[in-house]
């Protein structure tokens, strides 16, 4: 079929969803689906996703989440019959209708969930296209969803580190100022896990950058054979996390286990919400076997998302609570 072909049933179509009311809006759905699984069966799949990708949106853009979302959902699903490959222009179409979508859409979850489904299966990237990972988890910061906006910013691009980071120390804001270890180290660790060292450590000096700033606390600077460090002496976790960085770093074993056993009795009063983290850690960055067997990628991911793992960078975390978080980036 020809391009000016689809363009007419495309123009007919969002011709009765802008004019009609619900039922001729529905109907204009319901006839999508069929012209597109007419196109999916002869394998036209350009013309398949071109028909599902705007109308999905004029139904968005008139309110109607459910029958848009499903139409997404099914382009998704194309995608997948396709074998499509993660390119600029197949995720330009996905984060095109994300941002159409309500946040309290029942459907938006299982259209991200589709997106990452398919850019695993079909991209580069065994967790998920780190693009997509930054504009979604960006997109749940924007929300205050900081839950959900750790588990992709973590494996986002290299400005996901500066997204991630502000949005936790906004969190931090709302609580007592003691407790800035445990907000810092919501992207510390998880950055370690992944091995992501580079924004491990962005993210530390963009936190404690913050502190100094906004003077909420004291910091001594302190040189010693081969390293500068900052110490904050009423901060005794956010120091150990500081020197795990440079331990890291540095792959000595040794300073590993003299930072865990100097620390031992702040860690320990956090009640195992770090151990598995650390275990992970010590063994992927130290050699250090842990105490039992284990599916280490499998334990990392759990660790990192909650559950599993005997906890770790998510486990025992501060209360979830909705504050305010700055504008997420890479959304224009």
């Amino acid at each position: 079929m020809s391009g000016s072909k689809i363009e007419r049933i495309i123009a007919r179509l969002q011709r009765r969803i802008t004019e009609g009311q619900f039922e001729e809006q529905y109907e204009a759905a319901q006839e999508t689906r069929l012209v597109a699984a007419r196109y999916t069966k002869s394998e036209n799949w350009s013309a398949a996703i071109e028909i599902l990708s705007n109308v999905s949106q004029s139904l968005l853009k008139a309110g109607q989440g459910g029958s848009g979302g499903d139409l997404a959902v099914l382009m998704v699903d194309v995608y997948k019959q396709a074998e499509l490959k993660p390119d600029s222009a197949a995720k330009g179409r996905l984060l095109t209708l994300l941002r159409l979508f309500d946040s309290e859409e029942p459907t938006r979850k299982k259209f991200i969930k589709g997106v990452f489904d398919w850019s695993r299966k079909f991209g580069e990237y065994p967790a998920g296209d780190p693009e997509l990972h930054h504009v979604v988890g960006s997109l749940f910061a924007d929300e205050h969803e900081t839950d959900e906006a750790e588990k992709h910013l973590v494996l986002g691009t290299k400005d996901s580190a500066e997204v991630l980071t502000r949005m936790e120390y906004a969190w931090y804001k709302e609580d007592d100022s003691h407790t800035a270890p445990l907000y810092a180290a919501r992207a510390v660790l998880p950055y370690l896990l992944v091995a992501n060292v580079r924004a491990a450590n962005g993210s530390y000096r963009a936190f404690t950058s913050a502190l100094l700033a906004e003077k909420k606390v004291s910091a001594q600077d302190v040189s010693s054979q081969g390293a500068d460090i900052r110490i904050f002496p009423s901060l005794p976790l956010l120091n150990f996390l500081g020197l795990l960085l440079l331990a890291v770093q540095k792959g000595s074993p040794d300073l590993f286990r003299q930072l865990k056993n100097k620390y031992a009795s702040h860690i320990a009063e956090l009640g195992g919400a770090w151990d598995g983290a650390l275990e992970m850690i010590a063994e992927v960055y130290f050699g250090i076997a842990r105490p039992r067997q284990s599916n280490l990628l499998f334990d990392m991911m759990g660790s990192l998302f909650g559950g599993g793992g005997g906890g770790g960078a998510s486990g025992g975390r501060p209360p979830v609570r909705r504050v305010e978080a700055p504008t997420a980036e890479g959304l224009d």
